[in-house]
């Protein structure tokens, strides 16, 4: 009954850039109220929005598909994978370095338990300064959190790989063994370290592997 619910998502709105590169999503009226007068009782209106947007935008989570193929989509990620985690929140200030290794888990039960790395980049969100020099991990510590039973990964950055080279070895590592990896994060630094459950639920959508999450946690 004393739970409190901490908002861990950025908004969407028309014009959003969430990724330098990706086309920011249209927000509009498909149908505006006025006009939804003839259909309808004298007095009664009803707005049906239209948004026309990449699949990450916001805050968002990565299923397999989006690196594989083969691999499954969000619509296919069991609600398990995506709500009421046991979570660990790792606290990486991005001030000491811009990469995230191993050595920052070794001392954290990551098993069977979502693990955020709360790095303070979102602060630079909606600024240009968020898409050049962000915090991400490195490859030995997908391998750790994969190799430790981690079961989901988050970060409060532009991206949970380096940018700057052209492999995306945190993606490959965790998305090859079915470990949900969510990207954008915000407000990290108002949770606990441990002891509470995350939840990170996108819509049901067949064939993208990638979709914006309402990612909350529950102290």
């Amino acid at each position: 009954m004393n739970k409190r619910l901490i908002d861990l998502s950025h908004t969407i709105e028309d014009g959003l850039i969430t990724y330098k590169g990706l086309p920011a999503p249209i927000v509009c009226d498909f149908l505006k109220r006025e006009d939804s007068e003839p259909h309808y009782a004298s007095g009664t209106q009803f707005q049906i929005a239209r948004i026309d947007m990449v699949v990450n935008s916001g805050t968002y989570v990565d299923a397999p598909s989006h690196r594989y193929a083969d691999g499954k989509d969000i619509s296919e990620l069991p609600l398990v994978s995506l709500a009421n985690l046991e979570t660990v929140v790792v606290h990486r200030d991005y001030h000491q370095g811009r990469a995230t290794d191993a050595l920052a888990f070794q001392n954290v039960d990551v098993e069977g338990k979502a693990v955020l790395i709360h790095t303070g980049w979102s602060e630079h969100w909606n600024t240009e300064q968020y898409f050049e020099n962000h915090s991400f991990l490195t490859e030995d510590a997908a391998i750790y959190l994969r190799d430790h039973g981690a079961v989901f990964v988050g970060i409060d950055s532009l991206n949970i790989d380096d940018t700057t080279v052209g492999s995306r070895p945190v993606h490959t590592i965790l998305l090859k063994h079915e470990i949900p990896i969510c990207e954008h994060l915000t407000n990290l630094g108002a949770l606990p370290d441990s002891g509470f459950k995350f939840f990170a639920v996108p819509v049901k959508v067949k064939a993208v592997g990638s979709f914006p999450v309402r990612a909350f946690g529950v102290v």
